[in-house]
């Protein structure tokens, strides 16, 4: 496959990882290419299941195909993590009980605010383009903006590289909050979350009173 051909599947891939599921059109007016051009990455995409495709009925028209990540796709991404993490942080549990998991988690995020802090200056938008930033470097896939009303802005992480420790133990999810309303000082909200079912996670960020 030519550098081309690619890095437009490339393109593809983190498309649907940001966006979700998405139909041929779409994909093709954001990338600038035909429809024809886009089935052609679709169907390599599909042979080499890194994506799936589901028929969505439309209120007029005919059914039209969506497609998303398969779960062999969403491997592609950042990842930090491994099966033995997990399985030490299950033999703790059993051993000293679920205090020292927080205690744990608890001592990470202090870490994390310890290097965090060095690098939070200025107004609450220069911090969350920042924390932004800081994130992003550590696989989160992260976008930051203004929220509509203008009283406040939104940060939305595309990608959890310790999904699979989140999911098992949320105090890594606590944590992360507890993070981000130190380092910004401001009043932080998680809407959404990965690791209970969502596809992405949303925190809402204001000035703190």
């Amino acid at each position: 496959m030519t550098n081309e051909g690619t890095s437009t599947r490339d393109q593809i891939l983190h498309m649907l990882k940001v966006k979700g599921s998405l139909p041929v059109s779409d994909m093709a007016v954001e990338l600038g290419i035909t429809e024809m051009a886009v089935r052609r990455h679709l169907n390599t995409l599909e042979r080499d299941n890194l994506i799936k495709s589901t028929l969505v009925r439309q209120a007029m028209g005919r059914p039209t195909n969506v497609y998303s990540l398969s779960q062999e796709a969403d491997e592609l991404f950042p990842r930090n993590y491994s099966h033995l993490t997990l399985d030490f942080l299950q033999d703790i549990k059993e051993i000293d009980g679920l205090s020292k998991i927080e205690m744990l988690f608890r001592r990470r995020e202090n870490r994390l605010e310890e290097t965090y802090r060095s690098h939070m200056q200025g107004d609450l938008e220069n911090r969350v383009a920042k924390l932004a930033e800081l994130q992003n470097d550590k696989g989160y896939m992260v976008e930051w903006e203004k929220d509509e009303n203008g009283d406040g802005y939104r940060i939305q992480e595309f990608n959890c590289p310790i999904s699979q420790v989140a999911r098992e133990f949320n105090q890594a999810c606590s944590c992360e909050l507890s993070l981000f309303r130190r380092v910004l000082k401001a009043n932080v909200e998680q809407t959404t979350c990965m690791a209970k079912g969502g596809d992405k996670c949303v925190f809402h960020i204001k000035e703190a009173k």
